[in-house]
């Protein structure tokens, strides 16, 4: 029986999004342990979706990294419309996320190890790839190719922008010979596929690293599995184009954490500099 005597409690308001539930195992994670773990689940090493800027600071020694092409920003070209129009929703995604676009490029330094990186941001028309993106990617490729740096590709997408249309689709072309000419310069290029990695990303620059590395658990591949399930009418195997699958079929040479992708990259460069 309660204390009559007693103060009445109060109920203690929790702030929202203090907590969060994990995704995968449905663990409740303090919002800032989940940070502390770089935004990976302590209980189950469920690896986030994490946006572009998030990414470099954690790949990158503080402070080092210099963005390049931070004003450049899509066109309408097809005057595109569907619920809204394509200006409408750039202008609102811009908002949302304080980003002109689908990718930051720059160079930075990981573990004292100089070299140019590309970063796409899930947040951003889930990391989809217009004339821009194809831009900045060519853009980085020249420039490690310049500088004599290494290449580093963060990939994380849903493929070419539809609301672009062929101008979107062609990039996939540009990107590959961009990459192409950088390969036969000799530089190291070196991509990390993050969930998701699909369709023209995945089917241009993605695919065409020196040393591909994967986070675990993300989904890699051209058309997604239920479209492909869909059209041949099949059952796919278990995982099919989830990163572990992706290893074990060659596709991706090694399947990383994300808290030794750093050192991970750090040591493909000395290793390929010997």
């Amino acid at each position: 029986m309660p204390n009559p005597d007693s103060p009445p409690r109060r109920n203690v308001e929790i702030p929202e999004g203090l907590w969060i539930r994990c995704a995968q195992c449905g663990a409740m994670i303090y919002r800032r342990i989940l940070e502390e773990h770089l935004h990976v689940c302590p209980e189950c090493n469920y690896h986030y979706r994490i946006d572009a800027r998030t990414r470099i600071n954690q790949l990158n020694d503080p402070g080092t990294f210099e963005e390049f092409l931070p004003d450049l920003e899509s066109t309408d070209p097809l005057e595109f419309k569907d619920r809204v129009s394509y200006r409408e929703r750039l202008a609102k995604t811009k908002a949302e996320t304080g980003e002109t676009e689908a990718i930051v490029v720059g160079k930075g330094f990981v573990k004292g190890r100089p070299l140019i990186m590309g970063v796409m941001n899930p947040n951003f028309i889930m990391g989809s790839m217009g004339a821009v993106v194809g831009e900045k990617v060519c853009a980085a490729a020249e420039r490690a190719m310049n500088e004599g740096l290494p290449l580093l590709m963060v990939t994380c997408s849903g493929g070419a922008r539809m609301m672009e249309g062929m101008v979107a689709l062609t990039q996939m072309a540009k990107t590959a010979a961009a990459i192409g000419k950088f390969d036969e310069a000799g530089g190291l290029y070196i991509v990390v596929m993050t969930d998701p990695t699909t369709a023209g990303v995945a089917a241009s620059f993605a695919f065409l690293g020196d040393v591909t590395l994967a986070e675990p658990g993300a989904l890699i591949g051209f058309a997604g599995p239920r479209v492909i399930a869909n059209t041949i009418k099949a059952t796919l195997p278990e995982g099919f184009q989830k990163a572990e699958f992706m290893l074990e079929h060659g596709f991706v040479d090694r399947i990383v954490h994300r808290r030794d992708l750093r050192s991970e990259i750090a040591r493909i460069i000395d290793y390929c500099n010997r």
